[in-house]
């Protein structure tokens, strides 16, 4: 083939890609009623240069900025819905969120020894396994239209355990470092002064933006651009000095909404440009996969998903009715907060750069992603329709 037909193939790959992920999306959810983001990850992967696809692995290249700054648009969202004086009136929600984390973590890690996964590999994966991806819980719950008792508590908790991921994440990358490197300045610096400063700086662009809106005036115009031009801005700042995109704009988003700002003129999934980074997002996170890869840890993989489910299910269940919701609601709960693989893979790519050896070990990362992006926003689909808090209306 000419040389100049491969250069002009390579040019419109991702462009593509997304345009067939995007078909494979609306398709899905027409005929089988599928999420879209479930469609657009089962189309990444088929793509996918490890299939035998045209869509080479994008890590470390441009394509991981405009994936980061997608995730970073729902996490702001999410962020800017989460209420803190919910918190106060009903402390249980707290109680739910960190004994479902901390039981999920237990339960991860002594499943990783007793399938002769290293200590180290098995603490990583674990803090992986803690998360629930707010990407799929936030588009799926957008999708449908959903509002209610579920639907909060959910968002709620996967931020929660968001937070609760990243910082776990990072102490167990400090104590693997501080075990093969020895500085001590070296692991403060990968660990606390990276959540601290991630954190530091999605306050004060929480605090700069709407303050600038004010000072500009005519929010319902300016609230949307403003919004998803800072966090752009912040995605490429906090990515080129190491730190965590994923904090921060959850943080943004957080202190946002406290700075008494009506932002309602914000259009939902920041409008076209949030439909449209999204499927790039769930296009990206599968093509990172390779099916060796997934299959030879499936055993593992099928394991720490099932058990991490059953923990979720359990512990929500069992604090339903002390949080003010039905045991059935509580269930629910749990059920919805399966998915977690685009949180994993970009938590592990904006960790590429301290070669993080000890995951290499645990073969089930890439088959637990793949599972997940296919079957977590089904659950959460699921759940939040039988919790029958959704409205269609009009999208079929």
């Amino acid at each position: 083939m000419p040389e100049n037909i491969l250069h002009l193939l390579a040019d419109i790959a991702w462009p593509a890609a997304i345009a067939i992920a995007w078909i494979a999306g609306e398709a899905g959810y027409r005929w089988l009623s599928l999420p879209r983001i479930s469609s657009y990850g089962i189309a990444g992967f088929v793509m996918a240069v490890s299939q035998g696809g045209f869509l080479a692995d994008p890590s470390g290249g441009p394509v991981v900025l405009l994936a980061n700054y997608a995730f970073a648009l729902i996490l702001f969202e999410l962020g800017y819905r989460i209420n803190l004086r919910w918190l106060r009136k009903n402390p249980w929600l707290g109680v739910t969120s960190v004994v479902e984390a901390t039981g999920t973590f237990v339960a991860v890690f002594l499943l990783g020894r007793l399938f002769e996964v290293p200590v180290v590999a098995s603490l990583l994966l674990a803090a992986l396994a803690m998360s629930t991806s707010p990407a799929a819980v936030l588009r799926v719950a957008n999708e449908l239209r959903s509002s209610g008792q579920v639907t909060e508590r959910v968002l709620h908790l996967s931020a929660f355990n968001c937070v609760f991921a990243v910082v776990v994440f990072k102490a167990v990358v400090g104590y693997w470092l501080l075990a093969n490197d020895g500085s001590i300045l070296h692991v403060l610096w990968n660990s606390l002064v990276v959540v601290a400063v991630s954190a530091g700086i999605g306050a004060l662009f929480g605090v700069a933006v709407p303050g600038l809106l004010r000072t500009i005036g005519r929010v319902d115009q300016n609230a949307t651009i403003a919004f998803a031009a800072a966090i752009l801005l912040m995605t490429a700042l906090t990515g080129s000095l190491k730190f965590s995109p994923l904090l921060a704009a959850l943080v943004f988003g957080l202190v946002a909404r406290h700075q008494r700002m009506i932002l309602s003129q914000a259009q939902r999934n920041f409008g076209t440009l949030g439909n449209l980074l999204t499927v790039l997002l769930f296009v990206f996170v599968t093509t990172t996969i390779g099916w060796k890869q997934a299959q030879t840890g499936i055993y593992l993989a099928l394991s720490v998903v099932g058990l991490r489910l059953v923990v979720k299910v359990l512990v929500s269940t069992a604090f339903a009715r002390l949080g003010g919701i039905t045991w059935r609601k509580g269930a629910l709960t749990g059920l919805a907060m399966a998915p977690m693989s685009v949180f994993v893979v970009l938590l592990l790519e904006q960790s590429r750069h301290l070669n993080l050896g000890a995951l290499d070990q645990v073969a089930g990362v890439a088959a637990i992603v793949l599972l997940l992006e296919v079957i977590g926003p089904l659950a959460t689909q699921r759940a939040l329709i039988w919790a029958g808090e959704t409205h269609r209306t009009g999208e079929h």
